[in-house]
């Protein structure tokens, strides 16, 4: 596991990359996921990344595992990488919208 301050950094550059409350990750798995004739299980909605996100949001910081740091590293990374949506055409902007709300992270939110 990382040194006490990289988990400090980590834990706050995650929680401000993840601007979406568990509740509203929670909501929009299960929307995301949802079809005409199906609606998935609340606790198993969305992709598995999007599901340990959202358990990563209910933990406090001294129960992270391994993998709960690793997943939080490839957020931070992809969110980083792919959060600037707005010189996009509309169609682009909006499923790369999508797919980084299943990480907990809406671009529109200042």
């Amino acid at each position: 596991m990382t040194d006490a301050l990289e988990l400090d950094v980590l834990w706050q550059e995650f929680h401000r990359v993840v601007n979406m409350t568990s509740q509203e990750l929670a909501t929009w798995l299960q929307v995301s996921d949802a079809d005409e004739e199906t609606e998935p299980l609340p606790d198993q909605a969305g992709t598995p990344t999007g599901q340990h996100v959202l358990a990563i949001l209910q933990k406090r910081r001294t129960d992270l595992t391994d993998d709960d740091v690793r997943i939080m590293y490839d957020v931070v990374d992809t969110v980083t990488e792919e959060a600037d949506i707005e010189n996009e055409p509309e169609p682009e902007q909006t499923r790369r919208r999508h797919q980084l709300m299943t990480i907990g992270h809406d671009p529109l939110r200042p």
